[in-house]
């Protein structure tokens, strides 16, 4: 077996890609890869039905929720119109005492005349609640109550009466903390899900916007929703998102952090392959565009999905500010991002293996700092890059005044002492500088953490090869980007492959009048257009 045979086998290239991928939409509609199915660890969860006798009901739900020991649950027995029983369990602290005894309670028991117990003539009739359901499954009417809601059960009856009381207090709408704009709206999302929601619709007032709401998988049954534009996302991306959620069948999912690592395509991959943001004017942009948001209860990030390098280098004020201003700050972001992963390589190759490249005032400059340093070139770089990691993860877990603290006093007089120590450079130092400040104009958190692997990376192949080990690493980089897909959409989208995009991939025109969306992303139609056609 040849050299070039291993090698294809060991890069795995005579393998074929089994990954899922976006149908294009000019080759019809694309089939569906499989509808929700709920996966458990034993097999489905079949239904149980109420009992008509709400005694029996009372037992089975205080020994489901151990109303022994657990005194959150509350069960309240009264009759209605004074003449038949009723039972009422709702959680304490998740539904409003208020909306039950007001709305609830008040007109059940005051009811007068010919009161009927059917749950129809109860909702139509007496119930002062806006938003009502009945159901005959037990593990349903358990997950409502957890859930805030409450449960209105008649003797004599199977159906159970699921009543909106949720008022649980929850955090008012701030200020993105991580993804501040100096034009554009101000809000951020927050841990409820119908607060999120909201500010979703209050930006799109579509009538093909859908929410679908699901349960995340896991055993605490947090609620998610699913959002997109019905009849414009393409369908498979969605069956592809509900399949990978209900293959989800852990213990706990308390964010949409653990969400996104169990339904990304690589999870090994230092990139990420879903967005993470906390503003909904962000969201609400992709979603228009033809892509999918998850929200999920108790987390202040909305996951879009799919997404491309574009994406993930984007900011509010690209779109924002004046196409000249926008294009300055996009150069500025991107020559940032270059300067970040290529420059402390780059020095150490000139350094090392090409001094004819520099000058001779810059190379007198580099020895006389390195004059008393004991390290080796290249060690002192990856040290100096593993301290600048350590005082951005110690600036980030103290309280702010106190992170800005520690800020100061790495950057300042801990960077001078080793200097004056003889344990860095100076110029070494200004290398490692200049390029953490590149990477803090990486917008997305998580694609900033993952620059600094490939920093080091590139780091090494400098050192071990001069400015050909650079140009062959940075040449796998770009191989391995053009691989990653996130949800079947190419990573490096719309470029390779080349497709329509509005506006080019670095520097854009003036905003002109666009009606359809990207096209990596395969949307079916053009709702404005079909909208326009029904007017007509």
């Amino acid at each position: 077996m040849g050299f070039t045979e291993s090698m294809r086998r060991f890069l795995g290239f005579d393998k074929q890609d089994v990954r899922y991928e976006l149908l294009e939409r000019e080759k019809g509609a694309p089939q569906h890869w499989g509808g929700w199915s709920d996966v458990y660890p034993d097999g489905d969860v079949k239904k149980v039905s109420f009992s008509d006798d709400i005694t029996e009901i009372e037992r089975q739900f205080r020994e489901v929720f151990r109303s022994d020991i657990n005194t959150d649950i509350i069960f309240r027995r009264f009759n209605i119109a004074g003449k038949f029983p009723a039972l009422l369990i709702y959680m304490n602290g998740m539904a409003g005492d208020k909306s039950i005894s007001d709305f609830i309670l008040r007109p059940l028991m005051a009811a007068d005349g010919e009161v009927k117990t059917d749950p129809d003539y109860l909702i139509n009739n007496i119930l002062q609640i806006s938003e009502t359901e009945t159901d005959t499954d037990f593990n349903s009417a358990k997950l409502a109550i957890m859930d805030g809601r409450t449960a209105l059960f008649v003797d004599g009856s199977t159906v159970a009466i699921l009543l909106e009381t949720r008022s649980f207090e929850k955090r008012s709408v701030m200020q993105p903390e991580n993804e501040r704009a100096i034009r554009g709206p101000k809000e951020g999302f927050t841990e409820s899900l119908r607060t999120n929601i909201t500010l979703v619709r209050r930006i799109i007032h579509s009538d093909d916007l859908v929410a679908e709401f699901r349960m995340s998988g896991g055993d605490n049954n947090t609620r998610i929703a699913i959002i997109y534009r019905d009849g414009v996302t393409n369908r498979t991306l969605i069956e592809e998102i509900k399949r990978r959620l209900a293959a989800i069948s852990t213990r706990m999912v308390a964010s949409t952090g653990m969400i996104e690592q169990l339904i990304e395509d690589t999870g090994w991959s230092p990139i990420p392959q879903i967005l993470s943001t906390e503003r909904p004017d962000k969201a609400c942009s992709y979603i228009m565009q033809g892509g999918v948001a998850l929200i999920s209860e108790g987390s202040p990030f909305a996951l879009v999905m799919p997404v491309t390098i574009a994406t993930m280098m984007s900011t509010s004020e690209d779109i924002y500010m004046r196409w000249p201003l926008g294009n300055v700050m996009r150069v500025i972001r991107y020559a940032g991002v270059i300067l970040s992963l290529l420059l402390p390589g780059y020095f150490i190759a000139l350094a090392m293996y090409h001094q004819g490249l520099l000058s001779t005032e810059v190379l007198s400059t580099v020895i006389q700092s390195r004059k008393m340093v004991f390290e080796p070139l290249p060690f002192e770089m990856i040290l100096l890059l593993f301290v600048f990691q350590l005082i951005r993860e110690a600036g980030m877990r103290v309280p702010g005044s106190v992170g800005q603290a520690i800020g100061v006093i790495g950057g300042l007089i801990l960077g001078q002492a080793a200097v004056a120590a003889n344990l860095a450079s100076s110029v070494i130092l200004i290398i490692v500088a200049l390029s953490g400040l590149g990477n803090f104009c990486i917008p997305d958190y998580s694609t900033q953490i993952s620059a600094s692997y490939f920093r080091i990376a590139f780091v090494l192949a400098a050192w071990m090869g001069g400015l050909l080990g650079l140009v062959a690493a940075f040449m796998l980089f770009i191989g391995y980007i053009s691989n990653l897909k996130s949800f079947g959409v190419p990573f490096l989208a719309p470029y390779a492959p080349k497709t329509y995009a509005k506006r080019p991939f670095i520097l854009r025109g003036k905003i002109g009048l666009h009606h359809r969306g990207e096209d990596y992303l395969n949307t079916f139609g053009d709702s404005l257009e079909k909208r326009r056609d029904t007017n007509q």
